[in-house]
This record gives structure tokens, sequence and C-alpha cells, in this order.
């Protein structure tokens, strides 16, 4: 439930909130998730990481553990309710099914939409778990699963949960806020796509190809790979993604902003639940 702040403005509920445990396990979760998508880039010539390209990828796969146990802390620490995973569970049920459809036609995936509108009103716990979620149930529904499955997750996690950490969630409302969400997730639609093609550019390296990753190159050689491998396979797709949301945000959102907002207010997630004794 919403209350009052007295400055005319109500506190937003959320639905997951992160505590210090939670906290410290996200940011050692993305700290490593930073150096598993970098690596590439930040190796030496001499590397024992470098030695073993092909290999790495594969090894940083097994991010998907570190990923369940911040969802779980996440959730056991919030103390989710029953309400709370009902709603998490339909979120991230119409996001894996929003996924597939245009998959294979420019980059249009509405999934990601949904993703910021929802993390923008339930907040960075909430848009955490629901985007690793539904990327993992989006996996599962496509038959999509592989070692890029993890890589998914951590960064829809973190898309879904930096549009919970915009400012303005308690005041900014309006054409003005559809603004700011419509910027971000054209923004982080690009950031989503260049951080997934470091996930996957050191596989090229068997194909020769003057893009591909090569192990041992300095780093100003394989970054000037690594934005022409961008350019040559994946702008299209990210602008296909970016111009969607915005479009969607700013046509739909508004309705979609006050739906979640009424589901959220009805829910009550932070309301306090007291017993009465029997009346005489």
């Amino acid at each position: 439930m919403t209350a009052p702040t007295g400055t005319g403005h109500v506190r937003q509920a959320r639905a997951v909130r992160l505590g210090p445990r939670s906290t410290a396990a996200l940011t050692l979760v993305s700290a490593i998730g930073v150096a598993a998508f970098c690596w590439p880039l930040i190796t030496g010539p001499g590397s024992q990481v470098s030695a073993h390209a092909q290999d790495a990828p594969w090894l940083f796969a097994a991010l998907l553990v570190l990923l369940v146990a911040v969802v779980a802390a996440t959730i056991s620490e919030s103390g989710l309710g029953p309400k709370a995973v009902a709603m998490l569970g339909v979120l991230a049920a119409a996001g894996a099914a929003l996924r597939p459809i245009g998959a294979g036609t420019a980059g249009i995936e509405p999934m990601f939409f949904l993703m910021v509108l929802s993390g923008r009103v339930l907040g960075p716990g909430f848009g955490f778990v629901l985007g690793s979620l539904s990327m993992f149930a989006s996996a599962l529904l496509t038959g999509g699963v592989g070692p890029w499955m993890p890589f998914q997750m951590l960064a829809m996690g973190w898309f879904s949960m930096g549009a919970g950490l915009l400012p303005g969630a308690e005041r900014l409302r309006g054409r003005a806020e559809l603004g700011l969400l419509a910027v971000y997730g054209f923004c982080a639609a690009f950031a989503y796509g260049t951080v997934m093609n470091l996930s996957g550019w050191p596989f090229l390296n068997a194909l020769a190809s003057s893009v591909a990753y090569q192990p041992g190159a300095s780093l100003h050689d394989n970054l000037a790979r690594f934005l022409a491998y961008c350019l040559a396979t994946s702008l299209g797709w990210d602008l296909g993604r970016a111009a969607l949301t915005v479009v969607l945000t700013l046509s739909v959102g508004g309705a979609v902003l006050r739906a979640l907002r009424r589901a959220t207010r009805r829910a009550a997630f932070e309301a306090q639940v007291t017993f009465e004794g029997p009346r005489s």
C-alpha cells in the first residue's frame, strides 16, 4: 500500500526490497558478471584465460548458480508474500510469452518494454528478479538453453533493475515520466545488445574473421574488432529493439503504468498484518 509522505506525493510500495544481504550478493554477482562479459578486453597477452578462449564462456556460464543464489537471497530476505509471488509469476510469464513475438525479425522483442515499466513501478529488487526469471522462463519456452542463458538472465536483470533506480519514482508522472522511460529503454536496449555481443564474441575465433576475437592481441586491436563486429552483426537488431521499446512506452506505457500501480496498491505489499483478539 502507498502511504502519504507529507510532501505532496505518495511513497511507492515495493514488492521486493533489497536488504543488506541481498544487496551484497547482487553486488558480488554483478562484479563477477562484469568480469565475465568483459574478459576478452581486459586479459593480457600471456593470460591463461586468453589461452582457453574457447572454454572461458562455458566456465563463466557457471554464473547461473550465483544468479539463483541472489534471487533466493532477495526473496528470502524481503519476506516475499503470496501476492508478490503471484504478480512475479504473472509478469514473468507475460515477459516470456512476449519475447518470441517477432523473433528473427529485426530484433523486435516487446518484452523489453514490459521489463522497463515493471521495474519502474515495482522497484529495483523486483525488477532484477523479474528480468532474470523472465529470461529463464523464455529460454525454457523457446528451447534457448545454452551457455548464453546465464548471461541473458544477468543482463536482463540489470536492465529491469536500472528502471527501478531511475529518479522521480514518487513524483514524476505523465509525459515526463514516459519520456524518461523511453530514453532509458532506448539506451538500455543498445546496452543489452552490446553486453550480449561480448558474451558470444569469443566463439568467433575459429572463423578467423577480421572482426573475431584474437587471443593475445592488444586491447586497442580487440576493441576495434569488437566495435566492427557490433556494427556488422547487431546494429540493426539493437535499433529495432530500441525503437520498439520507445514506441510501446510512449503509446501504451501510460495505461500499463496505471494498471501496475493499481495492482500494487490493491496488493498492499507493505501493509502490516495485525491480529485482534475476540470482541467482547
